[in-house]
C-alpha cells in the first residue's frame, strides 16, 4: 500500500515586489512529501530553498506573495486560507526546526517553560501533564536528566542540546510535517551526525514527513529518501536519492557532485562550478543554468528555450535541453 502525501506542492510561482516591481523567485515548483519520507530541497544559497519554504508556512515578507499554485497540507491547500486559519496549521500540523536553535529558543524562559507552553497550547494538556510529557520528550530525543534539564535555561545547553530541545519541542505537537531548515549547519560534525541519526529514527516512530532543506550533499546522503534539486527558484531535477547521486543527469546536479571533496581519492580535485548565481532581479532567457553550463555553447536552445521537464526513470525528472535530446535520440 503506498504511503499517502503529507504535502503536495503544485506549479508554485511566488514573486518578491522590489522598488516597486515584481521578480519571480520560485517558478513552477512541484513536489511531494509522503509520511514516514524525508525529501531534501538541495541547492547553492538563493536557490530558492527557504523561500519554498516560508511559502509552505506562510511565512514570506510583507514584499512576498505566491501568485500561483497550490501548497496542500493532509489535501487542504493553504494558499486559500486566511493568515489567522494558516497559523493553526503551523505547530499543530506543521513544526519547523530552525538552523539556529538559540534564536528559536527563548532566552529569557527556561527549557522547561517553553516545553510545558508548547505542550499545553497544542495538546490542551494542564501544567502537570504538560511537564510529564515534557520529560518523555526529551528522553525520547535522547537528552540524559531531563528533569535537571527542564529547569535550566538555554545558554546553559550546548549548540547539540538546544537543537534536540526544539526537535522535542517540534515533536510534542506532533505534527505531519516536520520542516528541517539546516538544522545541522551550526553544529560540529560530530553532533551533525548525532542529529541526522535521531531525525532518521523518530521519522520512523512519528509518522510524519520530513522537509530537510540544505546545501551539503554529505547530510543529504545521511537522511534522504528523495531529493529535489533548485536553481535560481526552478526545480532542475528530481530522484530517490540512489537516482540522483548514481546517476545525475542535470549539468548543476553533476558541478554539486563534482565540488564536493571525496576524502578516498588521493588525487581528487574539487572542480567549483564556473561563474556567479544569478540575482534575483537579472534576466536570463532560456535555462537559468546557461550562463554557467559548459554544454550551454553547443547547445543553441539553451539561450532561447526554457527546458520542459523530462522523464528519464521512474521517478527521476530532468529539467535540461541535453537530456531531451539523449531520450528522444
Amino acid at each position: 500500500m503506498e504511503k499517502e502525501n503529507v504535502l503536495e506542492v503544485k506549479n508554485l510561482h511566488a514573486v518578491f515586489r522590489i522598488q516597486k516591481q515584481d521578480y519571480e523567485v520560485l517558478h513552477d515548483i512541484s513536489f511531494h512529501v509522503k509520511r514516514n519520507e524525508t525529501v531534501c530541497i538541495v541547492g547553492e544559497s538563493g536557490c530558492g530553498k527557504s523561500v519554498t519554504t516560508l511559502c509552505v508556512m506562510g511565512l514570506l515578507p510583507q514584499n512576498g506573495k505566491v501568485t500561483s499554485g497550490s501548497i496542500l497540507l493532509n489535501g487542504e491547500d493553504l494558499t486559500k486560507l486566511s493568515e489567522n486559519e494558516v497559523r493553526k496549521f503551523r505547530g499543530k500540523k506543521m513544526g519547523m526546526i530552525f538552523q539556529e536553535p538559540m534564536t528559536a529558543l527563548n532566552p529569557l524562559l527556561t527549557i522547561g517553560y517553553q516545553l510545558r507552553e508548547n505542550l499545553m497550547l497544542h495538546r490542551g494538556v494542564d501544567k502537570k501533564t504538560a511537564n510529564s510529557m515534557a520529560v518523555e520528550y526529551l528522553n525520547k530525543v535522547g537528552i540524559a536528566n531531563p528533569e535537571q534539564r527542564l529547569k535550566q535555561y538555554p545558554f546553559e545547553l550546548s549548540g547539540g542540546l538546544r537543537q534536540r530541545v526544539l526537535i522535542a519541542m517540534v515533536l510534542s505537537a506532533q505534527p505531519d510535517l516536520l520542516i528541517a531548515d539546516e538544522p545541522t549547519t551550526a553544529l560540529d560534525v560530530t553532533i551533525q551526525k548525532q542529529v541526522i541519526t535521531l531525525l532518521n529514527d523518530l521519522k520512523k516512530d512519528m509518522n510524519a514527513g520530513i522537509m530537510f532543506i540544505t546545501h551539503d550533499l554529505g547530510v543529504v546522503a545521511e537522511i534522504a529518501d528523495r531529493i529535489v534539486i533548485l536553481y535560481a527558484g526552478r526545480k532542475v531535477e528530481e530522484g530517490s536519492a540512489a537516482q540522483i547521486f548514481n546517476n545525475p543527469q542535470h549539468p548543476y546536479t553533476k558541478g554539486l557532485m563534482a565540488a564536493v571533496p571525496d576524502v578516498d581519492k588521493e588525487d581528487f580535485v574539487i572542480q567549483p562550478i564556473p561563474g556567479i548565481f544569478p540575482n534575483i532581479t537579472e534576466e536570463i532567457p532560456g535555462c537559468r543554468f546557461n550562463p554557467r553550463c559548459p554544454y550551454a555553447d553547443s547547445c543553441a536552445a539553451c539561450k532561447s528555450v526554457a527546458p520542459e521537464t523530462v522523464e528519464v526513470e521512474e521517478g527521476h525528472m530532468v529539467a535540461s535541453h541535453l537530456v531531451k535530446k539523449e531520450v528522444s535520440a
